[in-house]
């Protein structure tokens, strides 16, 4: 016999009801990692602030100017790049 999941769902409504607001915000944390794990940790992971070069700015300026202009590679030029294919 399956489960009814409107009873489950009503059930555990019901229980979150009754948790004092600590015990709440540990069942929220948990309930985030059940449903989205990585997203729940890359939120919580510290962005890294990496100084970017002279030259890496010059090449990124470089790069964005050329797809500007509609310079850019195909995507099946890179595929092929790198032996893959669609």
């Amino acid at each position: 016999m399956e489960p009814d999941l409107n009873q489950e769902r009503r059930e555990a409504h019901a229980l979150l009801d009754m948790l004092p607001p600590a015990k709440l915000n540990a069942v929220r944390s948990l309930l985030e990692v059940m449903v989205e794990p990585l997203a729940r940790s890359l939120s919580l992971a510290a962005a890294e602030q990496e100084e970017i070069l002279p030259e890496t700015a010059q090449a990124l300026d470089r790069a964005r100017n050329s797809l500007a202009s509609g310079e850019g590679i195909p995507h099946e030029e890179i595929l092929r790049e790198f032996g893959l294919h669609q």
